[in-house]
């Protein structure tokens, strides 16, 4: 079994410094595969069984995407919604990703500070990422600590670049098994 899957969704990767800067970060981490979905589904029409048979490969598997509205895009919820089928990743036959991790990596536009109850977001990036969170439970697999840029349209070039190396080694950390899960796998 292979080690770390990131699946990677960005509609407009070409105007993302720190996507482009992450995802190279990813390419060039030992142990470490990106799927872009946006280049291989550009026109949302997604291969259930090949993306079911890619996940099966991974042991961890990365949602890494800006974060829109609260969530993912567009063609990462479409992703989720055809490729995590019932009896496939849940239900009584569903056991096909039960005891693997999932984690995020996400890049959002707000600082750090505005994802708090006072902040102007009121929630924390945890509690916003929270259907994700869910979606791990139901499929019988862990849930890392989430890998976050923030202001992610504002930091100069030394901070994304600082993001890309830090993301490096949080991969290389989930590779090893010693990220901090927000939410433990099954017994």
């Amino acid at each position: 079994m292979e080690d770390v899957l990131v699946i990677f969704a960005h509609p407009a990767f070409h105007r993302s410094r720190t996507n482009r800067a992450l995802v190279a970060a990813a390419r060039a981490t030992e142990g470490v595969a990106v799927h872009d979905l946006y280049e291989t589904y550009p026109d949302f029409l997604v291969d259930v069984r090949a993306e079911q048979r890619l996940l099966e490969q991974y042991r961890t598997v990365v949602l890494q995407h800006p974060f829109f509205w609260y969530s993912s895009p567009a063609l990462l919820k479409e992703w989720l919604d055809l490729v995590l089928q019932f009896n496939w990743a849940y239900g009584p036959d569903g056991r096909a990703l039960r005891g693997k991790v999932l984690a995020q990596a996400i890049t959002a536009g707000g600082p750090e500070d505005a994802y708090r109850r006072e902040g102007t977001n009121h929630f924390s990036v945890r509690e916003l990422l929270s259907p994700f969170e869910q979606t791990a439970r139901l499929c019988g697999m862990a849930y890392a600590e989430a890998f976050t840029v923030h202001a992610a349209n504002h930091i100069t070039e030394e901070t994304r670049d600082e993001a890309a190396r830090d993301y490096s080694r949080w991969l290389t950390s989930l590779r090893a098994g010693s990220v901090s899960l927000w939410l433990p796998g099954p017994e």
